[in-house]
């Protein structure tokens, strides 16, 4: 993987067999960061697994062929440890396009992605019980309105 800083934005380049979650997991941890957005995201993924949440757990569906990253987007928080939280569209050879809740995925040929961090905050994901889903806490700590 290549990493580039500018501010508070980073570029990443993954290489092909790169699993994306502890990449990026460990890109996280090993440069302290605890909020960021991942923005976008372009490339490959091959033994890719995405859900739709049913409102009880997630349908997942697996893609072992390599699929195109039409657009990649989430966040990173700190749940004991780098939690990253990605949705994807992917296009397979017959260009269409299929999305939802990333599980999983290994990068084929390469990944770009644009991350955007905030210095000097730490998002949390707790989990929401009523959901059964963590949910971005943007000010873990501070007390909610009710």
């Amino acid at each position: 993987m290549q990493a580039v800083q500018d501010g508070a934005r980073w570029m990443l380049r993954l290489d092909q067999g790169q699993d994306l979650f502890p990449t990026l997991s460990e890109f996280a941890r090993s440069h302290g960061i605890t909020a960021a957005a991942v923005v976008s995201g372009v490339g490959m993924l091959k033994d890719s697994t995405i859900g739709y949440w049913n409102g009880k757990e997630y349908a997942r569906r697996q893609f072992p062929e390599p699929h195109e990253i039409v657009g990649l987007h989430g966040s990173i928080a700190e749940a004991d440890g780098p939690s990253v939280h990605l949705h994807v569209s992917l296009s397979g050879p017959d260009h269409r396009v299929v999305g939802g809740h990333l599980l999983s995925g290994t990068v084929w040929v390469l990944g770009e992605l644009l991350i955007d961090t905030f210095p000097g905050r730490t998002f949390g994901r707790p989990m929401d019980e009523t959901l059964g889903l963590r949910k971005l806490d943007l000010e873990p700590g501070r007390a909610l309105p009710p």
